[in-house]
């Protein structure tokens, strides 16, 4: 599977977040707490719901399923003018992103894995300490083979790495890009 590459713009979202880790998944939890609410929160952007994670910054490195990380639950506002009670606003700031989409009601974990250990080595990019996030939208159907979810992985070029070690002070490097 090819991703399309996207560059985001900053986006403002409003919900609700909770601590986890995958061995300790509370997602279903996070998300029974924001969608009686999800009314609440007005000057909406969409009709989409974003499920974002935020994860500590060597989180994948030195990968461990009791690692915690931050997930949300949130939508698109055009402003933080007004916040619900118990809720909290977040700037997803922009930049580029691999989009995956993701179909059907399981293996999602199959995906992930797919994309963090085929894909992403593969590619011409690095991941990026930033927010991932899947979007949910008119064709997300929870628990239905029929369901579709982007999945948006930041990703960043990866860095022209050159071993000089054997260069003295007078060798010249020419790189062409």
């Amino acid at each position: 599977m090819i991703p399309r590459i996207e560059s985001l713009i900053a986006k403002k979202l409003i919900g609700k977040s909770l601590s986890m880790s995958v061995s300790q998944d509370k997602t279903q939890e996070l998300w029974q707490s924001f969608m009686p609410r999800r009314n609440e929160i007005e000057n909406r952007v969409g009709t989409e719901f974003y499920s974002m994670q935020m994860y500590p910054h060597t989180y994948f490195a030195n990968f461990n399923p009791n690692t915690e990380f931050e997930k949300w639950a949130t939508v698109e506002v055009t402003d933080f003018d007004t916040v619900p009670n118990d809720m909290k606003s977040f700037i997803l700031n922009g930049g580029q992103y691999a989009v995956f989409l993701h179909k059907g009601s399981n293996n999602i974990y199959g995906m992930f894995e797919y994309i963090f250990t085929t894909w992403l080595p593969n590619s011409e990019y690095d991941i990026d300490d930033r927010p991932h996030f899947e979007i949910l939208g008119d064709k997300y159907k929870r628990n239905e083979e029929s369901s579709e979810e982007e999945i948006w992985i930041p990703i960043k070029n990866k860095e022209l790495k050159i071993d000089n070690s054997n260069l003295n002070s007078k060798t010249e490097i020419k790189v062409n890009i």
